[in-house]
């Protein structure tokens, strides 16, 4: 921790941003002078045992074929006789609090005992009329509860005053229609337990919160323990399915709390329950999930570059654009990873038209949660993990969360060694009813020591007439190392204005640092042994800051109804580096001899640096003009400029500048024929500046890319869902090599990928999970004149097949016992990204499997990648001399005990 703040003051002088953010707090800590509210409802997925605020020891339940309430119809209901006033109950508190099944919820009353009950159903409803009772505070005001979407499976909770003397309970169920167990607790009054139809027996899951819903000022529900004088509380406990692989809302493709059925364009999540299924802990294991992706960097370089429909992808942290999001990152502090297919200037700003990657951090949680990951493998894998949370005060407006990990791994390389350690602190704190302030910070540092330079094409993938060159062979130095370090803060303050209007202001800075020691292979010599290679010194640092501004808000103009979206980010990014290179002696691939004196110091000398800013101000319109019908209208106007420096021939440091702006529409249709299909249709385009100039000295456009989607979202059980799309994603202003001069470019480059992904995620059968995905993706070269129109883009499959599932046994003498079993086919992919010679990396059938048991706090599980020991291909870094091998057999174990 002393480290993480240590990095953060060194840095944190650099930040050019302050006053404007500080501005923007101070208008939204003005506002909440007026607010004396406190929290009504906690909008919870928690699945986390609490302490029951029950006032007798005793605790006896009787069912409710024991009761002496009857069911009636509406009708009856409201012609009944009336109680009379001086009968009348009064609830005086209404509280909400997780438990291990999901959601109680509390009516604190005076005279628990002389509560009637009436219920009834209709539709996706379950009605409760308590017709002696009415919501009263202190005060005597009257009030409502309202909980949207509590939990996975139920989409509403309300309490309300039906009439003057009726309260109703009203429990709405996502797709069906909640089923009901009714007890009679006769020290407590009555206990409802709501699940839907399709619920299965809620499993041990990463606890996830969500922000708080509410529609009336939250001062109405300060919780209350009961009083001696004998107040007993009637408790409402509601569950649902829990989606451990289903993900039904994300923020991501709209920046506004959307379903995923009603978004126009292919959205993938990662959940955490995947993500601890497979033991993943950085990007490379978990993209793996995601449909067509596939790895483009060499093991070492920690930006872990990926190429999904062909391009390259980008990535956010809790959508912010952040260059080093993703650098040497550790899934530590990760809750899941949202993956936005094609295109999203729209949203964004400045990005490839691959995907977006936006990766969400695990938040506070509302009540103590803490556990403790001890994992252990071959090839020398040592890692610790904690997760800790909880409140820090009694009314729970002070919320903390610490994640920090530990890793230590060997490999199947000789001499190849990785080190890295992670912190991540949020603080979550509640001002009133309507506004909330969450700050979080992050330092990850990283060490490679014998850093890799991969493995000749010829002797690995290509025939070699001196046979097959080891996969464990090292072609670097074991003194070659890379280091880097990433440090990052900001915070995220919603406000509230009323029901249909709140502001979000986001900001985060971040700054990584790294040196490397390392080389590089030039060429293979015509001997079919030896490597020529080079070695150099690097150093450089990336500073990155991003402000946004979000207002939302929901209006009707006639009968169709209106979420607008209207937002401005301010973006800076700079940093310096500088390297000297010299020749490193050659190697003999076959019988490495290591430590040789190299043939030339370190002489050249380059040393550069950079300076970008962009502003972009974009709208959004998400219209339901019928309850089946919906449009999403957007648009987003970028400006942009960059100050390049570098050291000429002469020693001498010369600068450029140059800028430019971009507008970046989309257009999408979403209609539904029946509420379980989502017929869908867009377009979206994107943008890139391209940097440098010319031969006749004149600045490129930018780089644009445009997408046009339609599919189909299906659910086809409450608890699984499919999507199924088609796309045609094209990129132009390509740059290429201008013929006339080498030393120059000119647009002329353009590219094209089509193709079809099917994703299936969910709950096939209780205990039974399943993550799925097929991809088929023709991404070709359409104009160059450099490379060979035709020709296949750089490390995309034409077929990808992702597949994991897990089966958890339900009940006997095996319950909490579970298997899994993933596998993972990538076709043949191009290995040569500058096409001076092509060649194919083959194709490949990984096969991993899982065992674990889950029993109370204690998890055990043992998890082995590549279960057959294949041999296999990852990707070649984009040359004939870099080809990596992927791993043999890797088995790791895990004991967790949550506490």
């Amino acid at each position: 921790m002393d480290k993480f703040l240590f990095w953060c003051e060194e840095k944190m002088w650099n930040l050019q941003l302050p006053l404007l953010a500080a501005t923007l707090m101070s208008v939204f800590f003005t506002q909440t002078v007026l607010a004396q509210e406190m929290s009504l409802s906690q909008n919870l997925t928690d699945n986390h045992q609490i302490k029951l605020p029950i006032t007798h020891a005793n605790r006896k339940i009787r069912q409710l074929s024991e009761l002496e309430s009857v069911s009636t119809s509406a009708r009856m209901l409201l012609v009944q006789s009336p109680t009379p006033t001086s009968e009348i109950v009064q609830v005086t508190q209404v509280k909400a609090n997780p438990t291990l099944k999901g959601v109680e919820l509390i009516l604190q009353t005076s005279k628990g005992q002389q509560l009637q009950l009436v219920n009834r159903s209709f539709g996706n409803n379950f009605i409760a009329d308590i017709p002696n009772a009415q919501l009263r505070l202190p005060s005597g005001d009257a009030f409502t509860f309202h909980s949207d979407k509590p939990i996975a499976g139920v989409s509403k909770i309300t309490v309300t005053n039906f009439d003057a003397n009726t309260i109703r309970v009203t429990v709405t169920g996502q797709v069906s229609q909640p089923v009901v167990e009714l007890f009679d607790s006769l020290d407590e009054g009555i206990i409802f337990s709501v699940a839907s139809a399709a619920s299965a027996t809620p499993s041990q899951q990463q606890p996830q919160t969500q922000p708080p819903q509410t529609s009336q000022p939250l001062n109405q529900t300060q919780p209350t323990q009961p009083s001696a004088s004998g107040d007993e509380p009637i408790e409402l406990v509601v569950t649902g399915e829990q989606d451990n692989y289903r993900v039904t809302d994300s923020s991501t493709a709209t920046r506004t709390d959307t379903p995923l059925r009603d978004v126009p364009q292919s959205v993938q999540v990662i959940p955490q329950q995947v993500l601890r299924d497979q033991q993943a802990t950085s990007f490379q294991d978990a993209l793996r999930n995601v449909s067509g992706a596939s790895l483009a960097n060499l093991p070492g370089f920690h930006d872990n570059s990926f190429v999904l429909r062909g391009f390259s992808g980008n990535y956010l942290r809790n959508g912010l654009a952040d260059p080093n999001a993703a650098y040497a990152a550790d899934l530590a502090n990760v809750e899941r990873l949202d993956v936005l297919k094609g295109p999203a200037s729209v949203l964004f700003g400045v990005g490839s038209p691959g995907a977006t990657i936006n990766i969400i951090t695990k938040k506070p949680l509302s009540e103590p949660f803490y556990t403790v990951d001890a994992t252990f493998g071959n090839y020398d894998t040592y890692r610790g993990a904690i997760d800790l949370s909880g409140p820090l005060n009694d009314s729970k407006t002070v919320l903390y969360r610490l994640n920090a990990a530990y890793q230590n791994t060997g490999s199947f390389v000789d001499f190849l060694n990785i080190k890295n350690y992670s912190i991540a602190p949020v603080i979550s704190l509640v001002f009133g009813a309507r506004t909330k302030l969450t700050i979080e910070g992050e330092y990850r540092d990283t060490r490679d020591d014998g850093f890799t330079l991969g493995l000749p094409a010829f002797g690995t993938v290509l025939p070699n007439p001196n046979g097959k060159i080891p996969i464990n062979r090292n072609t670097g130095e074991p003194n070659y190392y890379t280091e880097g370090r990433v440090g990052s803060i900001g915070y995220d303050l919603e406000h509230q204005f009323s029901d249909n209007w709140s502001l979000r202001n986001y900001f985060q800075a971040s700054f990584s640092s790294f040196n490397d020691f390392r080389g590089a292979s030039n060429d293979f010599l015509d001997d079919n042994r030896t490597l020529d290679r080079n070695y150099f010194t690097e150093s450089g640092s990336t500073n990155s800051y991003n402000l946004i501004t979000n207002l939302i808000g929901k209006i009707s103009t006639g009968s169709i109804q209106h979420q607008l979206l209207f937002g401005v980010d301010l973006n800076r990014s700079e940093g310096p580096y500088q390297s000297f290179s010299g020749s490193a002696a050659l190697l003999d691939v076959y019988n490495p001899v290591y430590g040789q004196p190299p043939r030339e110091p370190l002489y050249s000398r380059n040393r550069l640096s950079s300076l970008t800013d962009s502003l972009g101000a974009y709208l959004q319109d998400q219209v339901t003009i019928a309850k089946n019908l919906k449009l999403l209208l957007g648009g987003r106007f970028d400006l942009f400029t960059q100050k390049n420096g570098s050291l000429d021939n002469d020693n001498q440091f010369q600068e450029s500048s140059q800028g430019g702006d971009a507008f970046s529409p989309r257009v999408g249709i979403v209609y539904q024929p029946i509420p379980a299909i989502s017929l869908y249709g867009s377009y979206t385009r994107s943008f890139t500046p391209n940097f440098g100039r010319a031969r006749d000295n004149r600045p490129f456009d930018p780089e644009h890319g445009r997408q046009y989607e339609v599919g189909v979202k299906a659910d086809l059980s409450p608890t699984l869902s499919t999507t199924l799309a088609f796309y045609d994603l094209e990129r132009s202003n390509v740059l290429t090599t201008d013929p006339n001069d080498d030393r120059f470019s000119i647009l002329t480059g353009e590219q094209r990928s089509r193709g079809i992904e099917l994703n299936l995620d969910g709950e096939i059968l209780p205990g039974w999970n399943i993550y799925a995905g097929y991809a088929y993706t023709d991404a070709r070269i359409t104009k160059d004149n450099t490379f060979r129109v035709g020709s296949r883009l750089f490390a995309t499959p034409e077929n990808a097949i992702n597949l994991w599932t897990t089966y958890e046994f339900q009940r006997g003498g095996l319950k909490g016992f579970g298997v899994g079993l993933g596998l993972f086919y990538v076709g043949e992919r191009e290995g040569d990204l500058y096409d001076s010679f092509s060649f194919q990396l083959p194709d490949y059938l990984r096969t991993d499997a899982a065992l674990f048991y889950k029993r109370d706090q204690l998890q055990v599980q043992l998890n082995i990648r590549n279960l057959f020991n294949i041999d296999y291909f990852e990707t070649t870094g984009g040359q004939i001399t870099k080809v990596v091998p992927g791993s043999p057999t890797t088995v790791e174990g895990r004991i967790s005990w949550e506490f």
